[in-house]
């Protein structure tokens, strides 16, 4: 393999065990990006999406720390698929700007693989076209449910309605070129397999 970085988008449904996934490479020597943590960096208070959260929303949506009011917006994008573009249209530019600065930096460092944690990689087809390979986190839809429900305090209707508005299981599949399958598994056979895969990701 030449020494440029490869580009490994890491995607799942939410309590796949993407972020899992991710630490794990991450311990094994690859640079990991999180668009997620950026996104919410972007609408905590002082964040760079704040002033036009505010300006497109109201004030309503901004809660007392300044921080967006995650709650109440999502709320409102579950309920109005307008007010979800507004909101994808404000933040999904900043967070590819920062996840790009971040893989310029890794680049610079002499990183070999550079791991992108993207929630939304099926649903956008910017990402799909800036990565080298793509590996999905897969498990039972059930089993989704009941891991969020457990850990978020969400009810299981909350998280269904989560689920339901991103890609589904099959699309996920479709896009992938590895697939780890989370279900009833520990973590050291999923380190194991990840490590088996390790040489064709640049690790």
């Amino acid at each position: 393999m030449s020494a440029r970085s490869l580009r490994l988008g890491v995607s799942g449904g939410i309590g796949s065990g993407k972020s899992t996934v991710c630490q794990i490479l991450g311990r094994q020597g690859a640079c990991v990006i999180d668009a997620d943590a950026i996104s919410r960096a972007s609408t905590a208070a002082g964040g760079s999406a704040i002033a036009a959260v505010r300006a497109t929303f109201g004030a309503d949506f901004i809660d007392a720390t300044g921080a967006m009011d995650r709650t109440q917006m999502r709320q409102l994008v579950f309920s109005d698929p307008q007010a979800r573009a507004r909101l994808e249209a404000i933040v999904h530019p900043l967070i590819a700007l920062e996840v790009e600065r971040q893989a310029a930096d890794a680049v610079a460092q002499g990183v070999r693989c550079i791991v992108f944690d993207l929630p939304l990689l099926v649903e956008s087809r910017h990402w799909r076209k800036s990565l080298d390979r793509v590996l999905i986190v897969d498990c039972q839809t059930q089993t989704q449910v009941e891991r969020v429900a457990q850990r978020s305090g969400l009810s299981a209707p909350e998280v269904q309605a989560i689920i339901a508005a991103q890609s589904t299981r099959a699309q996920r599949l479709q896009a992938a070129d590895f697939v780890i399958f989370n279900e009833g598994r520990d973590l050291f056979e999923i380190e194991g397999e990840l490590k088996q895969l390790g040489p064709q990701f640049g690790l």
